[in-house]
């Protein structure tokens, strides 16, 4: 191998390619289209889809069922374990403190605390909603739920 074919004919800023400007340029008369057919006339584009005049792949999988996903909430979760460490004693963890801190980020319908993890702290926990180990770690830590609607 020789070094110096690693970077030959890699140009940081290439020229763009001007086609149809004479036979001297290497792109004239047709322009790199070639003659006749489909690409060679104007505003020709073929659908990302086309295979060439096989059937397609999309209408060749069978379309069944109804899926309901974008219609259902978007629900973020947390962890017990993430607000032991995040939050100090006696603070009030809602949605609008844990944005403020960017522990939230996404766009969510509804908050979700789960029980994962242990909590020693005593914290008041507004959310849409508990899993009943997260409420029952909440309570027993002296803490308070506050369900939102």
């Amino acid at each position: 191998m020789i070094l110096d074919d690693v970077h030959r004919g890699i140009q940081k800023h290439k020229k763009r390619k001007r086609v149809g400007r004479g036979p001297g340029s290497g792109h004239g008369k047709t322009s790199g289209r070639g003659h006749k057919g489909q690409g060679s006339r104007r505003g020709a584009a073929k659908k990302i889809v086309f295979a060439g005049g096989q059937m397609p792949l999309f209408r060749t999988l069978a379309k069944r069922g109804f899926n309901n996903r974008q219609f259902a909430d978007r629900v973020f979760s947390l962890n017990v374990a993430l607000l032991n460490e995040r939050f100090e004693n006696g603070d009030v963890v809602s949605p609008e403190t844990l944005a403020e801190r960017g522990i939230v980020k996404a766009k969510y319908d509804a908050l979700k605390i789960l029980g994962n993890g242990e909590l020693t702290k005593k914290l008041t926990v507004k959310a849409h909603r508990f899993s009943a180990s997260a409420e029952e770690k909440i309570t027993s830590a002296g803490g308070s739920v506050e369900t939102l609607n």
